[in-house]
């Protein structure tokens, strides 16, 4: 298997419109930073599965389906303790984001250490997570011990922040745990602000700190495009300018397209020319752009004809 990621599942609930007496109407789809991420993987070529909790309830059935049908194989568990986690998003007219989660416990957090298929992980070329499962506990020590696993096999291990300051404690919690993430990373997605959260430093000069050892990182600024930073190199990919409608999920597909190219040269990212990655940043910009022009997450990734169209275009 090419990629695994662990974290996260959960249904996004996205206004779509109101009632005649302005209540909002809501459509459920299928979300989470990782499986929107592995959901561009796969649309693009990669073999990938997908470990997480979900409840014994409808949206954790509809999850699993959901996985089956994009070709992710569910690596995961189901759980009668708590239900499957919801987050409400809510848009704002150029289909920017607001969260608010129904989370206590989720289904999610409560992933343990022994319920994590290792033998799958050493098998596959890139392990990839989040800190959405570092905010509590028995799914933060659970991901901890498959990341220190991963790495101590040699497999890619690639990170996302996806920094949601309604799920954490306090802010202190958050930056330590992307600290954690950062230093335990081989190839890093991160926004300028939590770049700047986490370091305590300007984002361009905590990109290019991390960026040492031979790290990878993408440092994303919407729509204006993505910074990348090697131990040798930095380059700088500008967004593709179209109509958008909802950007859920735009940053995590612009990581997964952008990893599958770079997994599609055949040699760790970090071993690849800067050549080589602003190209796969390049592609990823195309294909997180095409997904804003749609709603929702996984549904909204677009096919990779329509993405090469873009870049030639």
């Amino acid at each position: 298997m090419d990629v695994i990621a662990l974290g996260e599942l959960l249904i996004d609930f996205v206004q779509t419109g109101t009632t005649d007496r302005g209540s909002p109407l809501l459509a459920a789809n299928p979300g989470g930073a990782p499986l929107n991420y592995l959901g561009a993987l796969a649309k693009y070529g990669c073999s990938c599965g997908m470990i997480g909790k979900v409840g014994a309830d409808a949206f954790g059935r509809q999850l699993i389906q959901t996985l089956q049908e994009a070709g992710i194989a569910f690596l995961g568990q189901t759980t009668g303790e708590a239900f499957t986690t919801l987050a409400f998003v809510s848009l704002t007219r150029g289909g920017e984001r607001s969260f608010s989660f129904a989370r206590k416990p989720g289904a999610d957090t409560l992933l343990r250490a022994e319920e994590v298929p290792y033998q799958r992980i050493k098998e596959a070329r890139a392990f990839h997570f989040g800190t959405l499962s570092l905010t509590d506990e028995p799914s933060r020590s659970a991901t901890m011990e498959a990341v220190r696993f991963a790495r101590e096999r040699g497999v890619t291990v690639s990170f996302d922040p996806n920094y949601r300051a309604m799920l954490w404690k306090n802010a202190r919690d958050a930056r330590e745990a992307m600290r954690w993430g950062f230093a335990h990373a081989d190839v890093i997605k991160a926004g300028t602000d939590e770049l700047e959260l986490a370091c305590g430093a300007p984002w361009k000069e905590a990109a290019r700190e991390l960026a040492q050892g031979g790290r990878l990182v993408f440092a994303t600024m919407g729509a204006q495009g993505c910074y990348v930073a090697g131990e040798r190199f930095q380059g700088f990919v500008e967004a593709f300018q179209v109509d958008s409608v909802d950007t859920t999920g735009a940053g995590d597909i612009f990581f997964g397209a952008a990893m599958s190219r770079m997994l599609r040269c055949g040699l760790p990212p970090g071993r690849l020319g800067g050549e080589r990655i602003l190209e796969a940043a390049r592609f990823g910009a195309a294909a997180a752009a095409l997904s804003t022009k749609k709603p929702g997450g996984l549904p909204s990734i677009a096919d990779e004809d329509e993405v090469c169209a873009l870049l030639e275009g």
